[in-house]
């Protein structure tokens, strides 16, 4: 695949995985079957499963949920590198209790608003890893789980 098709497939994911509205069908159609799907607050996740049962957990929790693009998608070969900014406001059902330190009750009203980066490697036109590095401090402080300093 190019670097232009790689580019036009992360942007579709961008938009329809991590975007609202949601497209949870994107899953089986971008992500193969043994995806690795890794960010800095979570535990690392492999395959469509997981990662299906990740964001829609996530969604539940956070029914506004929004990411977008804060700047042109880098491609090299393989590669393709994102910069993003969203959030949303915890009023969901869900208890959030996948980060590394602490949980956050159910329908907290906790908003969420951090910027990360993250690196995706497509293989025959099918997402095969998405590592992504986000503002885990400036999350954990909106949510009450460590103090703002």
């Amino acid at each position: 695949m190019s670097v232009d098709e790689n580019k036009a497939i992360v942007g579709r994911w961008f938009t329809e995985f991590w975007g609202k509205p949601w497209n949870p069908s994107v899953i089986d159609e971008l992500a193969h079957p043994d995806i690795r799907f890794e960010y800095s607050l979570h535990q690392p996740m492999r395959g469509r499963d997981e990662v299906r049962e990740f964001a829609t957990k996530f969604r539940t929790a956070f029914p506004d949920l929004n990411f977008w693009g804060t700047a042109d998608l880098i491609a090299e070969g393989d590669y393709v590198v994102g910069q993003w900014e969203g959030g949303g406001t915890h009023s969901g059902p869900i208890v959030f209790d996948d980060l590394p330190i602490g949980s956050v009750p159910p329908d907290s009203g906790k908003t969420l608003r951090f910027t990360g980066t993250t690196v995706l490697k497509v293989q025959n036109g099918l997402i095969v890893e998405e590592l992504g590095l986000d503002d885990g401090v400036t999350v954990l402080q909106q949510l009450g789980i460590i103090p703002t300093s």
